[in-house]
């Protein structure tokens, strides 16, 4: 039995109202199986706290960054907030132990868990915005996710590395990138691919994910480190 109590002592956050702190953690596919539990599955707080999370992100980072074009805000709000990031920080504080899926979604641990944990964790923003309002939101923000801003200014992880790399390539060597899949592991609902990214004949860097999209960019990223070009 799922006890949201132990998730508000990990996050000192203390709900008033418990039904909207479960709420958050409820995957559509769970009221699909058990229609009779009369409970609301968590896609409209996901629309709310998409909305909270994006301005928390953005007052954050016009004030941070005074130098930044808009474009190069858009960028670096778009690497905080994608998939990737948000998912890794809700299982940093374990939001994986609490949610309630389908018995077939819960076997599932691969992109699709990804994507339900950034999903949950906005639904809880917005379950928190609703129960507490805009300031102890914006604190749990900044407490979990803006402290990745640092590393991925300092890497410039805000470019999207496969456009960077193209135009370094083009710039230095008058090629363009290639990408092909090396390997590819797991079940269909949990495959791992690694990518090669060729620089004419070359293998230039290898990189891992979850998806061929994932690899290519960690593919990319890694190019970009061995090759000396971000900047």
């Amino acid at each position: 039995m799922i006890q949201f109590s132990d998730f508000e002592e990990k996050t000192k956050i203390v709900f008033k109202d418990k039904d909207l702190l479960k709420q958050a953690f409820i995957h559509r596919s769970y009221i699909n199986e058990n229609p009779s539990a009369g409970l609301s599955h968590n896609e409209r707080l996901e629309f709310l706290g998409d909305a909270v999370l994006e301005l928390v992100v953005t007052d954050f980072l016009y004030k941070k960054y005074p130098s930044y074009t808009e474009g190069e805000l858009t960028s670096l709000r778009s690497a905080l907030v994608n998939a990737v990031i948000i998912s890794e920080v809700a299982s940093k504080i374990e939001m994986n132990d609490f949610l309630l899926l389908s018995k077939g979604e819960a076997k599932d641990t691969g992109k699709a868990r990804q994507y339900i944990l950034a999903n949950t964790f906005e639904a809880y923003v917005g379950a928190l915005f609703l129960d507490q309002g805009y300031a102890p939101a914006e604190k749990f923000i900044t407490t979990v996710l803006l402290p990745y801003t640092e590393e991925i200014v300092s890497k410039k992880l805000w470019r999207d590395a496969k456009s960077l790399i193209q135009e370094k390539a083009q710039e230095f060597l008058n090629v363009t990138p290639s990408y092909k899949v090396l390997h590819e592991t797991g079940p269909d609902h949990d495959k791992h691919f690694t990518v090669g990214i060729f620089l004419g004949a070359d293998v230039a860097a290898e990189g891992k994910g979850k998806s061929k999209q994932e690899a290519e960019q960690k593919a990319a990223e890694a190019a970009l480190k061995i090759k000396n070009w971000l900047d």
